[in-house]
């Protein structure tokens, strides 16, 4: 077994690692925490506590660390707010940064990979403009909802750490308000976003982004470009390649899903291809490439059918930054990756989630295609669509019944397959579950779904890796 790693059956064990201070004097800014009015623990994810080591804290532990921020042993010592730029709706913003957030600590989970606590809604930063620094309940709420429902679906996501009610009115004009507030900890292996290095281009800072370059490899590591590429030793074109490949695969997780994140700037996009920050999403209640999460998404540009443009945007965007220390084109010659990839990507995520054994990249994407025609003709929903053909089960005829012919279905023993009809997350279900808590204060229906998606988790078992990954 290699050094630092943990044997799977033994407990993981608390294992800090700042490994971002050597950059913190340009990466952030140190910050301090808001003082809350009060904190009550309202959401503790032990199991991804347990992966880093952390869920032998006691509630007063927990309130302590993540309501109170007090630093954890042997981590930052202070939160950083980190700075970076970005496209917000393909417009460049400088003025943006960690404005209602900071990164809090890092550690090694059992496998030795780095990941990140960073928070939402703990308190005003150099970067927060107008804003309050605040998060409403609901919207934490609705972050557990996402990224529960995300990991059950095989989508490398962020994981809702944790979620303290903090005592303070807030007003919104998207919510009625005053409404109540939240401060949540999510857990993530990076907080480097593609905006981070938007920024360290603006300001022509090329000695900073070789060391985030650095950074990013040595923590994020990926396989090595193909044999072909050109200049395929430069780190920044290694770094390239491997943001693209996981960005692909997010894009082809997203469509898989029927998910619509609703605002994929390039300072919500992670470096390491991990969806995070979760704010006006929502899943299809029919199939429907035009469907919108965002009430301000006037034009669609991140439309669900849309998403992987957006994607493989902001893979350009990162491109052109990364010609501080690359030529344009080895980094052209990653970013055309993306299309293949992508394609390889759904085909692979699709038999996953229908439950059939792969028949290679043809037949399954004429597969693909058969489903996204039925879904549409037939304004069906994705989770009941899939459910419903799982392991090529179900009538189907026409296109479809002859793309599924030739399928073998994979070995389903989990009973989640014979339940009466599938988990979703329709939006009526997601604002009766947060009706419970603001009228009744009732989390059980909260605490009752979590359940549900994870054992739907279960049964679908982890989503295929691209080939050549670990």
């Amino acid at each position: 077994m290699s050094a630092g790693l943990q044997h799977p059956d033994e407990p993981v064990t608390y294992r800090p690692d700042p490994a971002v201070l050597p950059l913190a004097g340009w990466l952030g800014d140190p910050v301090t925490a808001a003082d809350f009015p009060e904190t009550r623990l309202r959401w503790r994810n032990d199991r991804a506590a347990a992966s880093v080591g952390l869920a032998v804290l006691s509630d007063e532990e927990w309130l302590r660390h993540f309501g109170r921020f007090a630093p954890l042993e042997g981590n930052i010592p202070r939160p950083l707010a980190l700075r970076y730029h970005g496209h917000q709706f393909r417009v460049y913003n400088p003025e943006i940064g960690d404005g209602r957030g900071f990164l809090f600590a890092q550690m090694r989970d059992g496998a030795g990979r780095l990941l990140d606590l960073g928070t939402k809604g703990s308190g005003t930063t150099p970067w927060s403009r107008s804003g309050d620094g605040r998060l409403t309940l609901k919207g934490a709420v609705r972050e557990i909802l996402a990224t529960e429902m995300l990991e059950a679906l095989g989508v490398n996501t962020s994981k809702t750490f944790s979620v303290i009610e903090t005592g303070e009115a807030l007003q919104r004009g998207d919510e009625p308000s005053p409404t109540r507030s939240a401060v949540l900890v999510r857990l993530s292996h990076s907080h480097i976003r593609i905006g981070s290095f938007q920024r360290l281009l603006a300001l022509e800072q090329a000695d900073e982004m070789a060391q985030l370059i650095d950074y990013c490899l040595a923590h994020f590591p990926a396989p090595p470009p193909p044999e072909d590429a050109p200049d395929r030793d430069n780190p920044a074109i290694r770094l390239m390649h491997a943001v693209t490949e996981r960005m692909a695969d997010l894009a082809a997780s997203y469509m898989t899903s029927g998910f619509v994140h609703g605002v994929l700037n390039t300072d919500n996009m992670n470096v390491t291809g991990e969806s995070f920050d979760y704010g006006p999403w929502r899943w299809l209640p029919a199939w429907e490439p035009g469907f919108t999460a965002a009430y301000f998404d006037h034009a669609g540009l991140y439309a669900f059918g849309r998403q992987p443009e957006a994607l493989h945007w902001n893979c350009g965007q990162l491109a052109v930054a990364l010609r501080l220390h690359a030529e344009t084109a080895p980094l052209v010659a990653a970013l055309e990756r993306f299309g293949p990839l992508y394609m390889a990507a759904v085909a692979r995520r699709w038999c996953w989630r229908l439950g059939v054994e792969p028949q290679g990249i043809e037949a399954d994407t004429q597969l693909v295609a058969a489903c996204e025609q039925e879904m549409r003709e037939g304004r069906l929903q994705p989770d009941a669509f899939f459910f419903a053909h799982r392991g090529g089960r179900g009538a189907a005829s026409g296109a479809l019944g002859a793309a599924l012919a030739g399928y073998r279905p994979v070995a389903d023993t989990h009973p989640y397959w014979a339940d009466a009809a599938p988990q979703s997350m329709l939006i009526e279900e997601v604002e009766s579950i947060w009706a419970a808590i603001d009228q009744g204060d009732d989390w059980a229906p909260l605490h009752a779904k979590v359940a549900a998606l994870r054992r739907m988790g279960e049964a679908h078992g982890p989503a295929p890796e691209p080939a050549g990954h670990a």
